[in-house]
């Protein structure tokens, strides 16, 4: 049975047998619903909780009133363009209220500016964007647990009450039946001395009030306390010992740890979950526990040990919440008001009160200073994932079990990262990352929501005696455990009438077959239970989990082609998924289109008006991949609401599109396609079909020096005109410039420190008048292994009233872009976890070819499926060359191109009959096989060979970012060896078991020059570089510095080391730096970037710190790589 779903510009085919009864709800209101909620509510919480602040007198009362928002005054492209922070300021009501007088003075204080969220989720701060990942955290509340006793086989049973914040309480009963307590981990005490503590002194009333129970009778047995008096005073001796217990302390100390809201808080969700797990009705607002608690949480571990009752699961969703961005924007305004509290307090006893206003009491930098380290250092707000628009939708519907209040990498164990049955339609059983991060990341299912309390619910079809409705409930994970739920694809009736005896069923997290009139409900859709990215695999039921996994992530790393072409087979979410990512222009109403350009859209809409869309053309994103939007509508064109006006990187006809359409071939060729590795065509490189375009960025900043002024200037000392062709009368590259390695971008002198003259020198100068300052070039200029085009300047100056870093007279940023075509080295994948490295492109004619002349674009080794078990691949390429060739029948929708493009939905999808039929309709052999031609032969291959239409994604490991090499460079100032890594310009390691290597095979010179001349032989590398530029022969390596700097180890410990030679003379190892200065000044070395350093500069001369790369899952936030202090020796002048 197949249907065609409508879309705006592609129609697809679709093999779904289910019905949809819910569209997909908008993918990115985890973010958009949490923040709107923090505007709303979440601050004036906070703001209600710390009023009133009172001052240690009681004569000053301060309390908060409404707050509300002033304008924002950038908009977002004007912040990233300034490196500011997209934000509104805050103000709020405040009051001062003098107790004695009862003077009110109200005024309106700014509280500071206060991060905004943009339409797509983000925030910008400090010119970057970025993404606040939601956190799973263990929910508060009360849990139970039970364990064997390895010696008496007996089963002891555990409880501990968790809050949001306060002491926690423990409860156990041991293998002799007793039960007692822990107080916020401090040593144990008898549960009945608590309650004696609480005011029940009775042995007997203790015993009415757990029925009997035996373990409360045996552990009253052991209870030598009489009073409530005496209890309290045993309680504060346990948790305080060594202070001197008063009665007056004793109770004080109790009523603080429980029942004081400033000091104990379950929370609405702690209050919600003890309710409900003890059976109690206390109102949500009552975030302290009661009597009425801690008797029903001693009572529920009682029966437990009666065999009533049953133990927690920690690792299941309705024990793990989730705490979204709003929540934990307001845990930082709440950490900073609760600083300004104690400053208030101060001020309220220091100020002169007849002065004092609530202005003057306010101080808001420690609120900024919150908001400010959680956007700018928190494990959990992230360097936003740009890659291609599925990344970075991915990354806003992140899960993350790390960061402040979680787990860590190191202690979560083997359960915690588990997929629990909880999960289901929740989190994502597939899309996780691989390594250290397993389980403990994951990604919201393509239906979850995420309720009031911070669990994660999913809908749900109600099914009424057997009947299903079209009632739509979501559930929580622990109401879904009372119900018993069918699958989507359960049949029924058009009545809705379940068909069949049995039906199968989850029923508490484990699978069953009832009758049908047990069900109460059923699932929405078979792709509830899958994330976003996992969504757009097709047939991702015939895949192994571990390839889908990294066929998940792999989407996440493809770039953004030149020419984006959509699937043949898709799954039917790749309009949703470009949609929702906000990275494409979409109509917000009906209307016409008046006028279209590379740059705008203007629209005419029928409520709103003239609008104007603009696009963004060549932007960089946070990766270096390119931003580019083109309208895909005409003037003069009807539109209605919501269809796409523009397509964004990676879409195409609103539609995400991550690769491209190939012909594939799964043969062996020349071994070229061993270990995964991938045969192409040239035609991939000739019409660009594989082509990225890739933007850097470079910044120059003109400082202000103690010896005076950087200058950005075209003037720079010993440079030929030649190298300054491309520069304008600034000294700044135009645009439009081709640039090479080494080409200056921005010319930049330094001042040089003037060196004390000699009477001589003085006279010429009276004579003769003043030289020119000595400076130094420290220009910009294109790194090592960049070339491409300029294709933006920005220049930003103190004068002209921006805002700069201290210290910055200028800065000056350059954009380059460059056109990358694919090439050997470059990592392709598919959607299923099929991925390899180019290994060879071979001539068009070269490449096997089909009966009718086409040649296969691509070829795959065929070992590369069985054992991997992605089969989906097999069938994605059956079924896209009978989409490719298309079909004619009336049913089918024809798309301009004469394809016919396909929608598979995941685990309702084609199945293997109709991937047949559609072969057969399209006239093409029911094998999917074909005979293909040797094309530098003509001989026909002797097999049958699988042929079709692949779905293949150019990935960001690009080899043009990866290969690097060095002849000479930085060196480490204190070992003086290579640095190491491409962005260092290092070299490579020659490590202990390389050093084995050679050992072993006797190569003793060869060994001795790597560690000696080409590493931390200073004096001999010098001369080497010297002899091999004369031609001469290379003298004896000299001694390696990393030998000095052991002998100095050595003498700091007070050795008297001394080396001596073959005939026990005493050798001076002391560098001879004069000779080794004279080698290099006769050979017009360089050190450094411009010119000779003497001496002190060159053994004090510190390489500018390097800019880090971010991690791939990026959850460490951006962190620049150490500095190292580094001398560089290059060659300039040759």
């Amino acid at each position: 049975m197949t249907r065609p779903a409508h879309l705006w510009k592609k129609k697809r085919l679709s093999f779904a047998k289910t019905p949809e009864v819910l569209d997909v709800p908008d993918l990115l209101e985890i973010q958009r619903g949490s923040f709107q909620w923090l505007l709303k509510d979440g601050l004036a919480e906070t703001f209600k909780e710390i009023s009133p602040i009172e001052d240690f007198s009681r004569k000053f009362a301060l309390e908060f009133g409404a707050h509300d928002f002033g304008e924002i005054k950038f908009s977002v492209d004007e912040c990233k363009e300034r490196d500011m922070t997209y934000s509104a300021p805050l103000f709020v009501q405040v009051r001062l209220i003098n107790k004695e007088t009862g003077e009110i003075k109200e005024q309106q204080v700014f509280m500071g500016d206060f991060p905004m969220m943009t339409d797509k989720g983000t925030f910008t701060v400090n010119g970057t964007e970025r993404v606040v990942v939601s956190q799973l955290v263990r929910s508060p509340g009360v849990y139970y647990d039970r364990e064997m006793d390895k010696l008496t086989d007996k089963q002891l049973f555990y409880g501990k009450v968790i809050p949001n914040r306060g002491a926690w309480l423990e409860l156990e009963i041991d293998k002799k039946d007793v039960v007692s307590i822990r107080i916020d981990r401090k040593r144990k005490l008898l549960v009945t001395t608590f309650l004696k503590a609480m005011g029940y002194e009775s042995s007997q009333q203790i015993l009415d009030l757990f029925g009997g129970a035996e373990c409360i009778r045996k552990t009253l047995e052991r209870d030598n306390i009489g009073t409530r008096d005496d209890a309290l005073i045993e309680i504060y001796m346990k948790i305080r010992p060594g202070e001197p217990p008063t009665l007056e302390n004793a109770k004080g100390l109790l009523d603080s740890l429980f029942f004081n809201s400033r000091r104990y808080d379950l929370g609405k969700v702690g209050r919600y979950k003890l309710n409900k797990k003890l059976g109690l009705d206390l109102p949500l607002d009552r975030t302290v526990l009661t009597q009425e608690d801690i008797i029903a949480i001693i009572q529920y571990l009682v029966h437990l040990h009666q065999g009533i009752g049953e133990t927690d699961d920690i690792d299941h969703f309705g024990n793990r919440r989730v705490r979204t961005v709003g929540e934990l924007i307001q845990n930082q305004v709440r950490i900073g008001l609760s600083r300004m509290e104690r400053v208030v307090r101060e001020r309220m006893t220091t100020l002169d009160p007849d002065i004092i206003t609530p202005q003057t009491l306010v101080n808001t930098r420690p609120v900024v200073a919150a908001l400010k380290e959680f956007f700018g250092s928190s494990q959990l707000s992230q360097f936003m994932d740009q890659t291609n628009p599925l990344s970075g939708l991915t990354h806003k519907r992140r899960l993350s079990a790390l960061g402040p209040g979680g787990l860590s990498r190191e202690r979560a164990g083997f359960e915690v990262r588990d997929v629990n049955p909880s999960h289901y339609g929740r989190m994502c059983p597939i899309e996780t990352p691989e390594g250290p991060n397993i389980g403990l990341i994951g990604s919201l299912a393509t239906y979850a929501r995420v309720n009031q309390f911070g669990f994660i619910e999913t809908p749900y079809r109600r099914v009424d005696n057997g009947i299903v409705t079209d009632e739509i409930v979501y559930l929580a994970a622990d109401e879904e455990d009372e119900y018993i739920i069918a699958q989507a694809n359960a049949p029924f009736d058009e009545k809705g009438r379940l068909i069949g005896d049995k039906v199968l069923a989850r029923s508490r997290q484990e699978v069953v077959t009832v009758d049908p009139f047990k069900v109460d409900f059923m699932d929405i859709s078979p792709k509830q239970i899958v994330s976003v990215a996992t969504s757009l695999i097709p047939f991702l039921e015939h895949d192994d989990a571990n390839r889908a996994l990294m066929g998940s992530n792999m989407q996440r790393q493809a770039v953004p082609l030149v020419r984006p072409e959509a699937p043949l087979i898709g799954t039917g979410m790749e309009f949703r998924a470009a949609v929702d990512s906000g990275e494409v222009i979409v109509a917000e109403d009906d209307g016409v289109i008046k006028k279209v350009s590379a740059q705008e859209i203007e629209v005419e809409y029928s409520k709103r008006g003239l609008v104007k869309h603009r696009l963004h053309k060549f932007e960089r994103s946070n990766q270096g991949t390119c931003i580019n939007q083109r309208p895909i509508v005409s003037a003069g064109e009807k539109i209605e609401m919501g269809q796409v006006l523009a397509d964004g990187p990676c879409t195409d006809g609103g539609e995400l599109a991550l690769g491209r359409n190939l012909l594939v071939a799964f043969m062996p060729w020349e071994g070229f396609n061993f270990e995964d590795a991938i045969i192409i065509s040239e035609r991939l490189v000739k019409e660009d079909i594989l082509t990225s375009i890739h933007i850097e960025k470079h910044e120059v900043e003109a400082r202000a020096t103690k010896l005076g002024d950087e200058e950005i200037t075209r003037d720079i000392l010993n440079v030929s005109e030649d190298l300054l062709k491309d520069l304008d009368e600034r000294g700044i590259i135009r645009i439009g410039a081709e640039v090479q390695p080494g080409d200056i971008l921005v010319g930049k002198v330094t001042p040089k420190g003037e060196t004390e003259l000699t009477a001589e020198e003085r006279l010429l100068r009276a004579i003769f008048g003043e030289k020119a300052r000595e400076v130094r070039d420290t220009s910009l200029k294109v790194p090592h292994g960049e070339t491409g085009k300029v294709i933006d300047v920005k220049l930003f100056s103190r004068e002209e009233g921006h805002e700069l870093a201290p210290g910055v007279n200028q800065l000056v940023r350059i954009y380059i872009a460059q056109k990358r075509k694919i090439r050997e080295g470059d990592k392709l994948a598919g959607n299923h976890g099929n991925k390899g490295v180019i290994s060879k492109i071979l001539p068009e004619e070269d490449m096997p070819y089909l009966e009718d002349g086409t040649s296969v674009d691509i070829i795959l080794n065929p070992l590369g499926v069985p054992s991997r078990m992605n089969i989906g691949q097999i069938l994605e390429t059956h079924l896209g060359w009978a989409a490719k060739v298309g079909w004619d029948r009336d049913d089918v929708p024809r798309n301009g191109d004469g394809c016919v493009y396909i929608a598979s939905p995941v685990f309702d999808g084609a199945t293997e009959e109709e991937v047949r039929q559609a072969l057969v309709r399209a006239g093409l052999p029911d094998t999917g096989k074909a005979y293909l031609y040797d094309g530098r032969t003509g001989d026909k291959f002797d097999h049958k060979i699988t042929v079709g239409y692949i779905y293949m994604m150019k990935l960001l490991h690009l080899v043009d970012d990866k290969i690097h090499a060095r002849s000479t460079g930085p060196y480490s100032l204190i070992t003086q060896q290579p640095l190491g890594g491409k962005a260092q310009f290092g070299g490579q390691r020659f490590g202990e078991m390389e050093v084995w290597a050679l050992e072993a095979y006797g190569a003793a010179s060869t060994l001795q020059e790597m560690l000696t001349i080409k590493s931390d032989d200073v004096f001999g590398r010098v001369k080497a570089y010297e002899a091999i530029v004369k031609g001469e022969n290379i003298e004896k390596p000299g001694i390696p510095e990393s030998f000095k700097v052991l002998v100095k180890e050595m003498q700091s410990l007070a050795l008297n080391i001394e080396v001596l030679d073959e005939n026990g003379n005493i050798i001076d190892i002391k560098t001879d730096e004069d000779e080794l200065m004279r080698s290099v000044e006769d050979f017009g070395f360089s050190f450094g970037r411009g010119g000779v350093l003497d001496r002190e500069e060159l053994l004090t001369r510190e390489e500018d710190e390097e800019e880090g790369e971010e991690g791939e899952e990026g959850e460490e936030g951006e962190e620049g790589e150490e500095s190292e202090a580094v001398v560089e020796i290059r060659e300039e002048s040759l």
